[in-house]
């Protein structure tokens, strides 16, 4: 009862706070002006423009800065004065012998694009912006012409920071503890913690992405590396506009996406929807060696084809609708249905003491997996005023349910060929989570600003874990009750923040704080619960507090270039999965094992950067360092237990390691040095050390690792663009397995058509078919060595047609906005 009452008063306090003030007092001789920057021809408003007061000697007596919406409200000593607006690449505007002697509303200002410098300072749509705000980096991954035809998960891979493993698992600075956001919130377009939907989004649905390595108090503080908030296309334009996108590659995929959007005086209607079919073939090879003298076949081999199907829908429907000028709702619904079919072909051979094959098996698992997601939204948005006073209210409900079905065979192939007991694996995962938030926030005087707000997240998911063991090889099925289990589990998390920002001169900070309270509940039924409840508790209850504090400071060193200082504590707390204590196999031989015993990991993060523009270069920067305790760890040990064929099963557990410290440092740069070529470059150098220990054994190990992208992006005659990536991941390590380094290309074309509203492109994504995870694990007990490609090279040819809407040029400043984003939390 007592929470409920205090966030009874905390949401009044807000509420009060948001009444207009009744007092119309003004400082003597300081008099408000205010007033509106547009785009020239598009009427998008500009936000980061810069207003100057110049007196009658030219020195700058009052300034500020556009707001996202374009708006500015300056406080001027009375006075005449010479109005400037200025941004870049933009033409320099002026409004002479203003006389400043009372509040004044100016007229709006219309900046025009300046053609000579445009191709100097502003990359262009097909490549990435960067943009440095307080607490992120915005990355306007715009009109990439390699990821025509790809997903969400591979245009993630070609944004500086961000790394996607052949697995599609996405890590920030070579950390994958990373917080994946959908329009500033946990969605089921990010998969509910899981990367497996990113996936099955088409590439194009993407506006920008937010690099949030610094985060301030308005997010959650889950995840350790920080949080990439991804942010969807919804155009602002008056009127009917949008695109239809379709592509076909090789091998086998084919998707058509379309965007439109509908917008008046008094409501906007986006929608976005598409369907894929894509297969993605793949391989992997593994060979084991066991140490045991008792084992009569030492050496194990596995070799595994992948021959994968996904068939994925999605629709993305909403309406704003504006209640007036300074007002609105917005309401929004969300689909995704997935259908996949793949089967994996496993054969093992296992070798004697003498290398002379003994034994061949093969195995092959035809899973068919069912997914569908269902996520309804709403909205409300209240603007006191146009100088930032602003309360927002959001709530979200989102259901899924995805059912996975595995049968699967195997045969004794040599020395004799003989039938062996298959079995089926069903898994039923149905999740539910509500989420509301309130934000509210106070400018305070010309530069200050206060902000609060409250966030909770309700989250339940069932997991029916079923094996059914065929009975010899007569065709009749039992059902294996020391593996089938029914796993629930739930997380509620509530939030309360306060942060307060202010600027003095070149210097502005942002100081915040964070309270967290988790409840994690988990219960596992079964028949026969074995062993494992005496090595793990079944039934779990846990509460955590925590407070997170961040500081943000950045120091403007010129025009161009500055400073920024973050700290910030987070959390990670272990994933469902990470906790039930039931295993599940990803072979007869590999099982997976979660544990209940795992506690949150904590961490406290520094980061350093730079930013430097020049004319034709623009340079970024930062050195990080983390320490975090607790830290997660996979580990993998031999049970002691044999597989009906006499192969030594081997567990994955993860586990709590003591700490896990890691320094970094990463550099990014954008070079124009002509109109038709652009250079796009970053590098990242890291080295972590991990230290602890289990069951008497030590998993203390220390890595040095680094990555490395490169974008070359050429115009050649005839509107045709030529654009080459490579990406290169150095080798790394942790207490058991050494992985070698990936190197990759991907190669682009493209011309535009029919007066630029339509554009024909084709894209190669691993030219020399060499992204492929190459590992060695070694333990007491055994070695591994493993190689492992997810997809094959592919080749995809695409075509994308606009209506009412040419193509689009990203520029400084306004795609960097938080108005599309819903809240942050």
């Amino acid at each position: 009862m007592k929470p409920t009452i205090t966030l009874i008063l905390f949401l009044s306090t807000l509420v009060a706070l948001g009444q207009p003030s009744n007092s119309n007092a003004e400082i003597e001789r300081d008099y408000k002006v205010s007033g509106e920057v547009l785009e020239k021809g598009s009427n998008q408003p500009l936000e980061y423009a810069s207003v100057s007061f110049l007196d009658v000697n030219g020195n700058v007596a009052a300034g500020g800065i556009t707001d996202l919406d374009g708006l500015y409200s300056i406080k001027v000593p009375a006075g005449t004065y010479t109005v400037q607006f200025d941004f870049i690449s933009f033409k320099t505007f002026t409004l002479t012998n203003q006389v400043i002697d009372k509040n004044t509303k100016l007229p709006t200002v219309y900046l025009e694009i300046d053609a000579e410098s445009l191709e100097e300072v502003v990359v262009r749509a097909e490549t990435t912006e960067v943009q440095i705000r307080l607490d992120k980096k915005i990355y306007n991954i715009g009109k990439d012409l390699t990821t025509a035809g790809a997903t969400v998960s591979d245009a993630l891979n070609n944004v500086p920071s961000v790394t996607v493993d052949v697995e599609g698992n996405i890590a920030l600075r070579g950390n994958d503890n990373v917080r994946i956001l959908i329009n500033g919130r946990p969605s089921a377009l990010a998969g509910f913690g899981s990367t497996d939907a990113l996936r099955q989004l088409p590439a194009e649905a993407i506006e920008r992405v937010e690099v949030i390595t610094s985060p301030s108090a308005r997010y959650d503080a889950e995840g350790t590396a920080g949080i990439l908030n991804i942010v969807l296309r919804k155009d602002k334009t008056l009127g009917l506009n949008g695109s239809i996108i379709t592509n076909a590659g090789f091998p086998w995929s084919a998707g058509i996406n379309g965007n439109v959007n509908l917008r008046t005086k008094k409501f906007n209607i986006f929608n976005t929807t598409g369907y894929r079919y894509r297969e993605s073939p793949g391989n992997a090879f593994f060979e084991n060696r066991y140490f045991s003298q008792n084992r009569e076949n030492p050496l194990v081999q596995e070799d595994r084809d992948y021959d994968r199907v996904g068939r994925n829908f999605n629709s993305n429907l909403g309406m704003e609708y504006f209640l007036n000028e300074r007002s609105s709702i917005t309401a929004s619904g969300f689909i995704r249905i997935g259908n996949d079919d793949d089967v994996t072909t496993n054969i093992t051979n296992e070798f004697n003491r003498d290398n002379q094959l003994a034994v061949t098996t093969s195995r092959v698992e035809l899973e068919g997996e069912e997914d569908n997601n269902y996520q309804l939204a709403l909205n409300y948005r209240n603007k006191f005023n146009n100088q930032g006073h602003e309360l927002t209210a959001d709530f979200q409900y989102e259901i899924s349910d995805e059912t996975e079905s595995a049968d699967i065979l195997e045969r004794l192939n040599f020395p004799n060929v003989t039938n062996l007991p298959s079995e089926i694996v069903t898994t039923v995962e149905d999740q539910t989570e509500y989420l509301a938030q309130i934000d509210y926030v106070l400018p305070i005087g010309e530069n200050a600003q206060f902000e609060a707000g409250y966030r909770g997240n309700f989250q339940e998911t069932i997991t029916d874990f079923s094996v059914l063991d065929e009975v010899a090889t007569s065709g009749a099925f039992i059902k294996n009750d020391s593996l089938s289990n029914i796993f629930t589990f739930e997380q509620n998390v509530n939030a309360l923040y306060t942060q307060y920002g202010n600027k003095f001169g070149k210097f502005s900070f942002l100081l915040g704080l964070r309270m967290e309270t988790t409840a994690l509940k988990g219960d596992v039924s079964a028949e026969d619960i074995g062993s494992t409840s005496d090595e793990f508790e079944l039934t779990f209850d846990k509460d955590y507090v925590g407070l997170f504090p961040t500081v943000n400071l950045i120091y403007e060193l010129g025009e161009r270039e500055n400073i920024t200082l973050g700290y910030n504590r987070r959390i990670n707390r272990p994933r469902f999965w990470f906790l039930n204590p039931f295993p599940s196999r990803s072979s007869e031989a590999n099982i997976f094992q979660g544990n209940p015993g795992l506690d949150p990991a904590y961490a406290s993060a520094f980061d350093l950067g730079y930013l430097k523009r020049w004319d034709k270069i623009t340079l970024t920067s930062s050195l990080y360092y983390q320490y975090e305790t607790d830290s997660f760890e996979r580990i993998q040990e031999d049970t002691g237990q044999l597989t009906p064929n006499g192969i030594p099963i081997i567990r994955t557990l993860p586990i709590n390691l003591s700490t896990n410290q890691r320094i970094g440092f990463e550099a990014g740069i954008l070079y124009n040095p002509a109109k038709w070529l652009r250079f796009n470059g970053s590098f990242n150098f890291f080295r972590f050390s991990t230290e602890g220990e289990f069951n008497g054994i030590d998993y203390g190990a220390d890595n040095t690792s680094w990555f490395a992208r490169g974008s070359v992006k050429v115009s050649l005659p005839a509107k045709i663009d030529w654009q080459t990536n490579a990406f290169y991941r150095g080798p790394r390590n942790n207490a058991q397995t050494e992985s070698e380094g990936i190197l990759s290309f991907n190669l682009a074309f493209s011309k535009d058509l029919f007066n630029d509203n339509a554009t024909i492109g084709f894209n190669v994504r691993d030219l020399f078919n060499s992204r492929k995870r190459r590992s060695f694990t070694e333990t007491e007990t055994f070695t591994s060595e493993s190689e492992f490609q997810w997809r094959e090279r592919s080749f995809n040819l695409s075509f994308t047609y606009r209506f009412n809407q040419k193509k689009q040029r990203q520029r400084n400043g306004r795609e960097g906005g938080f108005e599309d984003e819903g809240f942050e939390g």
